[in-house]
C-alpha cells in the first residue's frame, strides 16, 4: 500500500535533530538482546523482591490491586521496548480507520512511550531544540508544562495567542504561519487539542496547512491528551505516516483514568521516533505501569473506558445547563470536546466577568466548603475563568450546591 507522503518540502529531520542526538549511540540494555532463562547479566537481585505476597495479602488498599505474578517480577527489570502496550495503543487508534486502503495504519514503529506526556513533552524538545538557540510555539492559553520545559531546556517561546475574543478559542493559523515565515530558529509547535484549559478541538485543517509550510523547517506538536472525551475519530494520530513532521502526543492519565501509572505516548513517524526512543531511559516505564497499562487496553478496560466517558459526558451535559442557572455564573468560553469546562464568573449576578471574584470563589470552596476546582483568570483571554473538571453525578451535585451558596455569600459581603 503507497499513501502519498505529504511533508513539507522544507522540512529536513537530520537539520532539525540536534547534533549530538544525530551521534548518539543509544544505550543497549541487558534485556535487549535475552529476556529469559538464567538471567546473570543485569546485575539484578536474583532472590526476589522485599515485598511479597503475605505483605500485599495483608494489606486492605492494594490486595485486589496488586498480583501474585506480578510482585513476583519486580526483581527483574521491565521490558525496555514495551512493544504489546505499543500495539494496543495502535489498535487503538486504527480501529476507526479499519478497512480503509488509503490509510497506512500505525505499527509499534511509530510510538514513543515515556512517563506521562510532560517526559514525552520534555524529550522532543532535547532532541529538536539546541538550547540557547532554538526556539518553540505556543498558543496561549494553553497548557503550562510546554513553557516549562523549555525553560528547562534554555530554549526561547514564541507566543501566538488562539483567538482570543471568538468563543471556543480557535487558532489562528495565518499567524502561526506568519511567525514561522519570519523565523527560521523555530523549531518546534506545541498545539494543544482539545485545548487545556479552553477545551476545544483544533481543526485537523489547521495542523495540516502548518504541516505543509512550504519555507518552514520544523516540528508540529500535537497533544490530545483529552481526546478521547472528544467524538470517535477527532484524533490525528494516523496522519503520522503521512506527514513526517508530526507528533502527536497522548496519554492514560485522563479517559481511561489512570493517571497514577504515568504512561504517555507520542506517535511519529518511524525516524521520528526512532530518535526519541534513542534517548529515552533504557528502563523508563516501570512492569508495574507496562502491566496496568495492558489492563487498561485489553477489551474490558476499553469497555469500562467507554462506560466511563459516556458517564463523564452526560454529568458535562448537566453542568452545562445547570451551571447557567446560578446568579454570578457567565458564559462558557471554552469548548466541549474534554472533561471540563471553562466558565466566566460576573462581579454581580447579570454582571462582568471578574478574575477577582473567580479567585475568591476558589479559594472559598477550597478551603471552606472541600470543593477544588481551578482559577484560570491570569490565563489570556480567560478573565474571571475557573476550569471546573466534570466530577460523578455526587461530585456535580455538591459542586453546584457549594457554587451557588459561596457565590451569595460573596455578593452579599
Amino acid at each position: 500500500m503507497t499513501v502519498a507522503n505529504l511533508t513539507s518540502p522544507a522540512f529536513s529531520l537530520k537539520e532539525i535533530t540536534r547534533p549530538n542526538i544525530l551521534l548518539l549511540e543509544p544505550y543497549r540494555c541487558a534485556r535487549d538482546d535475552y529476556k529469559t532463562g538464567v538471567l546473570l547479566d543485569a546485575n539484578e537481585n536474583a532472590y526476589g523482591p522485599s515485598v511479597y505476597t503475605s505483605d500485599v495479602a495483608s494489606s486492605k488498599d492494594t490486595s485486589k490491586l496488586i498480583e501474585t505474578d506480578l510482585i513476583a517480577g519486580l526483581h527483574r527489570y521491565p521490558d525496555p521496548h514495551q512493544e504489546d502496550v505499543k500495539q494496543l495503543l495502535c489498535d487503538l487508534r486504527n480501529a476507526p480507520n479499519k478497512g480503509k486502503s488509503d490509510i497506512i495504519p500505525l505499527t509499534p514503529d511509530h510510538l514513543y512511550v515515556g512517563v506521562g506526556s510532560d517526559e514525552c513533552i520534555d524529550t522532543v524538545i532535547r532532541c529538536f531544540a539546541a538550547p540557547g538557540r532554538d526556539k518553540m510555539l505556543t498558543c496561549p492559553p494553553t497548557y503550562g508544562m510546554y513553557s516549562v520545559s523549555a525553560q528547562v531546556n534554555d530554549v526561547e517561546v514564541v507566543t501566538v495567542n488562539l483567538d482570543l475574543e471568538t468563543k471556543g478559542f480557535p487558532l489562528r493559523v495565518n499567524k502561526v504561519m506568519e511567525a514561522l515565515s519570519n523565523d527560521s530558529s523555530i523549531h518546534l509547535v506545541y498545539l494543544c487539542s482539545p485545548g487545556n484549559p479552553t477545551a476545544s478541538l483544533i481543526d485537523p485543517e489547521s495542523v495540516k496547512k502548518i504541516l505543509a509550510h512550504p519555507t518552514w523547517n520544523g516540528i508540529v506538536v500535537v497533544d490530545e491528551a483529552y481526546i478521547d472525551f472528544s467524538p470517535v475519530g477527532s484524533s490525528i494520530a494516523p496522519l503520522v505516516t503521512e506527514y513526517d513532521n508530526l507528533i502527536v502526543m497522548q496519554t492514560l492519565s485522563k479517559a481511561f483514568g489512570m493517571a497514577g501509572i504515568r504512561l504517555g505516548a507520542s506517535f511519529a513517524s518511524s525516524p521520528v521516533a526512532r530518535i526519541l526512543n534513542n534517548v529515552k531511559a533504557p528502563y523508563n516505564i516501570s512492569s508495574l505501569t507496562s502491566t496496568l497499562a495492558l489492563k487498561a487496553l485489553s477489551s474490558s478496560g476499553l469497555s469500562n473506558m467507554h462506560k466511563n466517558i459516556d458517564a463523564i459526558v452526560s454529568q458535562r451535559a448537566r453542568l452545562l445547563e445547570e451551571l447557567p442557572k446560578i446568579p454570578g455564573i457567565g458564559n462558557f468560553i471554552g469548548g466541549e470536546a474534554s472533561n471540563f469546562l471553562l466558565v466566566q464568573i460576573l462581579d454581580k449576578p447579570r454582571g462582568v466577568p471578574s478574575s477577582p471574584i473567580a479567585l475568591r470563589l476558589y479559594e472559598t470552596l477550597a478551603v471552606t466548603k472541600g470543593v477544588v476546582i481551578r482559577f484560570r483568570g491570569k490565563e489570556p483571554g480567560c478573565v474571571g475563568g475557573l476550569r471546573i473538571t466534570v466530577g460523578t453525578e455526587e461530585e456535580n451535585t455538591i459542586l453546584l450546591e457549594k457554587v451557588k451558596e459561596t457565590l451569595l455569600e460573596i455578593y452579599s459581603s
